[in-house]
This record gives structure tokens, C-alpha cells and sequence, in this order.
């Protein structure tokens, strides 16, 4: 007796009355994984150009409005969209010196000195927690687990500020939020990635710690470090909260607290006002040019750390 075997995938099959030769039909597969069709990828396209255009159209209108002179934002009534007689007077009255530049000068070093600060905690206690063995290991990565959930709020946080004599020094806007319980257990988890095997072999080598934290897992997790720091940078380049609590003094304020003094005051600097009486600048303009000064940098290194945010996000999120 031989036993029957069916043709082939790729061969025809006939029968069941047919006209002509028919494939099997292929197994199916779940929606997610089907070919789009041309109707799908039209529709994707159409989606994301919508979405592009709500993101990009208020960014343009800020920044022409910004490049727009008093006469041409008085004949638009305002915002301008349409760019015409572009001039740089905000941007250059801002630069020269005053309130605003002083502002971006605060900004700047807040940041830089805060992202280092946090990424030196954040990393430490990362790798700490991410050696399962090490010493109160799992009573610390459960405490630092209950500071998500609970916190002790905003008055105490702020007697904690005053009686440690933080108030109106720029350490009031680094230390009560240098440290993210989220960032450091993205961190955790991309360290507990790395192959043990590896760091083992360190250690028989006689390398320490503090050596294989920096010349074997640091150099690996370049990724979630290049994501972690981003982050950390735009959380305090953007912070006005901490400055509007702890700060008194209006020299000592950040540049986006002075935007919002801008744009809820409706008024421009002391330093600004003899070009705004003479007409050759609107206080709209140097609103929106505040606006664009405190945007550009994150506008500018978020594409560099783009193609690190599938990587780093994603593995240190799924590991540990």
C-alpha cells in the first residue's frame, strides 16, 4: 500500500469543478500581520499628513509671527501666517542683553547641572538595584516602588525646602525633582539585559564595581543612556513650577517663567519697551520669539536621540 501525499503548495490543484487550475489558499494570519491594502496605506497617509500639519502648522505661525514686524502683525490683527517683511529686531533685542537673556543663561545651567546630577544618582542606584544579590536589594527597589504611589504632597515638600534653607538659591530647582523613580527602573532593567557572563569575567579579571559600571555596562547601554538624559535635560529646561515656589527673586528666574510672565502680562521687558513705543517691535513678536527660544533646543536634540528611543525604551521596559 502507498500512501497518498498531496501536491505541493506552489503546484495547481484541480477538482470540484473547476475551469482551471487553483492554489491552495494560505493559512491565515492575525489582521496585524496582512499585507495593507492600497485603501490602508492611503488612509495611514492621509492620518499622519493630518497629524504632521496639526503639529507643525501653530509652530509656524509662532515663528513667523516672531520674524513679522509691528506693520505687518497690525495688518494681520495678530498672529500672522502668511510670512512677510521678516525681520530679526525681537531676536536681536532679546540677545543684547536683559532680562530675557539672563533668563536662557539661568536655563542653561540649571539644566546642565541638574541632567549630570540626576543621570550620576539615577545610574548609580540604577545598577545597584539591578544586582539582585546585592545588600537590601529588594527593600529598596520596594521603597523606591512606593514613593510612585504615594507622596507626602505640596506643603511639606515646601517646609522640607525652607527649613534645609533651599529658598531663592537655583539648588531649589535641581534637588526636589533630581531623582525619577521611572527613569531608574528603565535603567535597572536594561542593566539586568547585559549578560552576566560578561560582567563575571570582569570580575575574575579583578575589576571592581566602579570599573565595570564604567568601561563595560555603561559603554553598552548607550541607547537608554542617551533616552534617560533627554529626558532629564527637557524635564528641566522646561520646569517653572519649582521656580514659581521657591524663588522670590525676578533675576533668578528661568526662561520659561518669564515667557509666562510674557504672555500672561501682555507686556514685554524693561529693557524692550523704548522699541516698542518707537514701533519698531510688538510686544506679539517678542512673545512668540521667547516662545521659539525656549522650544529650539529641544527642537534640535530630539533628532539626534530618535533613533536611541525604540532601543532604549523598549528593552530596558521589558527586561527585569
Amino acid at each position: 500500500m502507498t500512501a497518498v501525499v498531496g501536491p505541493p503548495v506552489d503546484e495547481p490543484v484541480r477538482g470540484g469543478g473547476g475551469d482551471g487550475p487553483r492554489r491552495r489558499a494560505a493559512p491565515a494570519r492575525p489582521a496585524w500581520e496582512e499585507e495593507p491594502s492600497p485603501a490602508g496605506l492611503a488612509g495611514k497617509g492621509i492620518a499622519l499628513s493630518l497629524a504632521c500639519l496639526a503639529i507643525l502648522f501653530p509652530l509656524w505661525i509662532v515663528v513667523v509671527t516672531s520674524l513679522s514686524s509691528r506693520r505687518t502683525i497690525d495688518e494681520a490683527g495678530g498672529l500672522v501666517m502668511v510670512p512677510k517683511g521678516l525681520t530679526f529686531i525681537a531676536y536681536r533685542e532679546l540677545l543684547s542683553g536683559g532680562q530675557v537673556t539672563r533668563a536662557a543663561l539661568v536655563s542653561v545651567l540649571v539644566t546642565l547641572v541638574g541632567t549630570l546630577f540626576s543621570m550620576t544618582v539615577s545610574v548609580l542606584c540604577a545598577y545597584g538595584l539591578s544586582r539582585t544579590g546585592s545588600l537590601g536589594h529588594r527593600w529598596l527597589l520596594m521603597l523606591l516602588l512606593a514613593t510612585m504611589f504615594f507622596s507626602a504632597g505640596l506643603i511639606p515638600t515646601y517646609l522640607l525646602v525652607q527649613s534645609l534653607g533651599l529658598t531663592d538659591t537655583y539648588l531649589a530647582l535641581i534637588l526636589p525633582s533630581a531623582v525619577s523613580v521611572f527613569n531608574i527602573l528603565v535603567l535597572r532593567g536594561f542593566f539586568m539585559g547585559i549578560s552576566p557572563e560578561l560582567i563575571d569575567s570582569a570580575r575574575i579579571d579583578g575589576a571592581g564595581d566602579v570599573r565595570i559600571l564604567w568601561q563595560i555596562v555603561m559603554p553598552l547601554s548607550r541607547a537608554v543612556l542617551a533616552v534617560i538624559t533627554l529626558f532629564y535635560a527637557v524635564g528641566y529646561w522646561s520646569a517653572w513650577f519649582n521656580a514659581s515656589l521657591y524663588l522670590n527673586d525676578q533675576d533668578m528666574m528661568p526662561l520659561q517663567n518669564v515667557m509666562i510672565q510674557l504672555v500672561q502680562k501682555q507686556e514685554a521687558p524693561v529693557g524692550l519697551s523704548q522699541a516698542i513705543r518707537t514701533g519698531q517691535l510688538s510686544g506679539l513678536a517678542v512673545q512668540m520669539a521667547v516662545m521659539v527660544m525656549a522650544l529650539l533646543p529641544v527642537a534640535v536634540l530630539s533628532p539626534f536621540v530618535q533613533k536611541h528611543f525604540r532601543k532604549g525604551m523598549l528593552t530596558g521596559a521589558v527586561k527585569g
